[in-house]
């Protein structure tokens, strides 16, 4: 898969302090030695060859900064839950346009950006879905993430960067609620899935679900499998753990309906009946 054309490579990842950019660091690591981390504040133990740049994604020279010199970026930085708005404006929509920008004047040929399943959250859970659907944010964050899709589809076009948005589920050992025996995905898989975003030669503008093997699924990730994907972590082998955990949080009348859960639910005003496709 890999293009030997593109060795040796300077790769940046943004956001490596974030929740995931932990669990993940020690599994990129040695695929891609001399990664260049970076993030408004320094991640802890760093690994050997790993060094970090601090950069405030709303600032254009910081991230200039950070990405000089970049072959690819994984664009995992930025703000990761619902928030105010103007909190996402500066981190999510202000500080992906630098982001890209700032690779744009690099020559970054690739990025990889950390979309989420929340730019279509109110899709009903009963409906699967391919990726070439119209975005239905379920928050000001999904909103944030249908933006950054945009984006590099924008850059991707405009200017020839191949990039690779992962509408990602939910990141962790296990599935901890029912909603994420469907969207769930294992650290191995989303490092496999950045992995064909950096490497795949294929890749113009592609969007792929961030989903491991989970037989509830709700989406239609065969073009992530076209590409080589092969997850390995099955939402199924945690069922019981995540039925348990559901029972402790209880109904939710409007979340539960849809794929984006409890976002869909905050600040809800309009009638279920009214709401998603």
């Amino acid at each position: 898969m890999t293009d030997a054309s593109d060795e040796p490579r300077r790769i940046v990842f943004t956001g490596a302090a974030g929740g995931i950019g932990t669990m993940i660091r020690p599994l990129l690591a040695p695929l891609y030695p001399g990664l260049v981390l970076s993030d408004r504040v320094k991640p802890v133990n760093l690994l050997a060859g790993e060094t970090f740049v601090a950069a405030d994604l709303a600032k254009p020279d910081e991230v200039v900064a950070a990405v000089k010199g970049a072959h690819s970026v994984i664009h995992f930085g930025g703000f990761s839950v619902e928030g105010p708005w103007d909190t996402l404006l500066q981190a999510n929509i202000i500080g992906c346009y630098n982001l890209f920008e700032a690779a744009r004047l690099a020559g970054v040929r690739r990025v990889v950006f950390a979309s989420s399943n929340h730019a279509v959250g109110f899709y009903p859970r009963k409906r699967k879905i391919r990726t070439d659907v119209t975005v239905r944010p379920d928050s000001r964050y999904g909103v944030s993430k249908a933006f950054g899709e945009a984006l590099g589809a924008l850059y991707a076009d405009k200017h020839g960067m191949a990039v690779t948005c992962l509408r990602i589920g939910n990141v962790g050992p296990c599935p901890l609620d029912v909603r994420r025996l469907s969207i769930w995905i294992s650290p191995e898989d989303i490092v496999q899935l950045i992995r064909i975003g950096l490497e795949h030669p294929d890749i113009r503008f592609d969007v792929l679900y961030g989903a491991s093997d989970n037989e509830a699924s709700w989406w239609d990730n065969s073009r992530a499998r076209r590409l080589g994907y092969r997850p390995t972590g099955k939402a199924e082998d945690h069922r019981a753990y995540a039925v348990a955990e559901q029972e402790k949080v209880g109904r939710d009348p409007v979340g539960d309906l849809f794929q984006g859960g409890s976002f869909c639910s905050a600040e809800f005003t309009n009638d279920v009946k009214r709401a998603g496709p």
